[in-house]
């Protein structure tokens, strides 16, 4: 069954959230809260370890019923269905979309063609955890009896993001063994990283499903290169491992058959992290943790795809972000974690999130008539209150923002974590009621202001507020809530483009700049630029000068 073509824009539930729009539109979320006691407990959903609060959003019960309403039109219920079962609904690519059962229980039925590969998954799962068992023991070996202590991750996209972001996300469970990440063709990038690297204890993890990523490949040849400066060809197998569908092209690499580990094509890279490719996650951590991960996001799974529309969070945090993305007109989104931990989750939503969403053609393959995909962009707190949230508090433009926060820190320093904790409060508070013009008033008579000066700055120290947030509150970070974190911005992302009216799982607009750049290569190597528009050959001279 295919999914159904429906323009959002052509339904009931459409034009009635527009007309409400009208009405809402200059509502104040502060008057909200006056007029209503129970409004946060109305508005949040509790989950396993998960507390969602979705009260401090320019919204109503109204608008959230005609939000689900649209949801019920475009029938996303039987679209989750078709993404569970392993249905075709990546079709632009005829590929089923199946991250989701790399995380499913060993009970479960997924049939692709007719086979259940639930057992399959569970074979490879296996072998990860054979493989990082015999690294982390150190029963297995480099070319000199030497024990593993560093593992580097070669890969870009997918490849990189999710485990990269992982590994740092999960510092705390780390093992004895150091995690690298090669990515970038910048060929500083890769030296930086093999300068500090011992060749008879490292590694090599090489990510990539056809082997025949440039960025990939290239970086992989120079660090086999460097590898072989201090060791033979054969002791290549013995250092190298790849994650990849190409057999013979990593087999002539100089890889042992024995140690590649499989991907499969309904499994998009930005959601890759659950499969083999989260090898370097189960070297870092140990196989029981990237196990945990994978459990965590099984439950957030089940969660979406059982759970009714108003109390499911996927589903709230996708119809919220419509309403201000395609009603509100706001273009952005942070996602502010109150963890130095999660750094990278961000990096890694900006892949998941833009990657899926910025498309301009429906389902239908015409041109869309509404907006897409938002701006992903976000830092840590409190690192980022003092350096953009002057815009998300005083500026401009309209930044709906998501503020992830722990009950518990991991090294249980409860003063650091207060501090922190309070600011990760106080920040959506301030963002919601602003500080008045009298409130400014009664600050400069406390401290004895002139009247000239109050006068001169008073418009500057105002704060509107209405600035809408949702707080992620979850007991704390281990591999299992992050594990669900992570799918339930996957599953955000699925809700969204089913009302889009888009397909979220292919990634057509990153190929023109990649063809564009193999023939612009041979023009740079062999000194002979062709017909470009006059900038590109303009800087290609310049360039050639050097």
């Amino acid at each position: 069954m295919a999914l159904k073509t429906i323009n959002p824009t052509q339904t009931v539930a459409w034009h009635d959230l527009q007309i409400h729009f009208e009405k809402m539109k200059n509502n104040s979320i502060k008057e909200m809260f006056q007029n209503d006691s129970n409004r946060a407990g109305n508005f949040h959903i509790q989950w396993n370890d998960f507390v969602v609060d979705f009260s401090k959003n320019n919204i109503t019960s109204e608008t959230l019923n005609l939000l689900e309403k649209l949801a019920t039109e475009v029938d996303l219920k039987a679209a989750i269905q078709s993404y569970f079962n392993g249905e075709n609904i990546n079709k632009t690519e005829n590929r089923a979309v199946l991250h989701t059962s790399l995380r499913a229980k060993a009970d479960a039925t997924v049939l692709v063609d007719g086979k259940n590969i639930i057992p399959e998954i569970y074979d490879v799962k296996k072998s990860i955890e054979i493989f990082s068992n015999q690294i982390i023991s150190g029963d297995r070996k480099g070319f000199t009896g030497k024990p593993f202590t560093d593992v580097v991750n070669i890969g870009i996209g997918g490849s990189d993001l999710g485990p990269v972001m992982v590994v740092e996300a999960l510092q705390f469970y780390k093992n004895h063994l150091n995690l690298h990440f090669v990515s970038n063709v910048d060929g500083d990038h890769v030296n930086e990283i093999i300068k500090k690297l011992n060749p008879e204890t490292t590694l090599f993890v090489i990510v990539s499903k056809t082997f025949t990523t440039q960025e990939t490949l290239t970086n992989s040849e120079t660090i086999r290169s460097w590898f072989l400066q201090s060791a033979k060809q054969e002791d290549v197998a013995k250092h190298f491992v790849a994650v990849s569908t190409n057999i013979k092209k990593v087999t002539d690499f100089g890889i042992h058959e024995n140690n590649i580990f499989p991907m499969w094509d309904w499994v998009g890279g930005r959601f890759s992290l659950w499969s083999a490719v989260g090898l370097s996650i189960s070297l870092a951590v140990g196989f029981e943790n990237f196990n945990d991960l994978l459990k965590g996001a099984n439950a957030m799974d089940e969660h979406f795809k059982n759970e009714n529309f108003d109390k499911n969070i996927p589903v709230i945090l996708a119809l919220i972000s419509i309403w201000y993305n395609n009603f509100f007109e706001a273009e952005s989104e942070a996602i502010i974690p109150y963890t130095q931990y999660l750094q990278k989750l961000a990096p890694y939503l900006q892949q998941g999130i833009m990657e899926s969403s910025g498309k301009s053609i429906g389902r239908d393959g015409k041109p869309v008539n509404y907006q897409t995909g938002t701006i992903i962009w976000g830092e840590p707190g409190t690192n980022s209150q003092h350096a953009f949230f002057q815009l998300i508090h005083q500026g401009t433009k309209l930044i709906p923002t998501d503020f992830i926060g722990f009950v518990e820190p991991l090294y249980g320093n409860a003063d650091h974590h207060n501090k922190l904790m309070s600011n990760f409060f106080a920040q959506t508070e301030a963002l919601l009621n602003g500080k008045t013009a009298q409130q400014v008033q009664k600050e400069f008579e406390s401290q004895n202001i002139t009247k000239d000066t109050a006068s001169f700055l008073l418009p500057f120290k105002v704060f509107n507020g209405n600035k809408p947030t949702n707080t992620i509150l979850i007991q704390k970070l281990t591999p299992e809530t992050l594990g669900s974190l992570v799918a339930m911005y996957e599953n955000k992302i699925f809700v969204q483009g089913i009302i889009w009216n888009i397909f979220s799982y292919d990634q057509w607009g990153v190929e023109l700049g990649k063809q564009l750049a193999n023939s612009i290569l041979s023009e740079i190597e062999t000194k002979t630029i062709n017909l470009h528009d006059s900038s590109t050959t303009f800087l290609l001279n310049h360039f050639l000068k050097k």
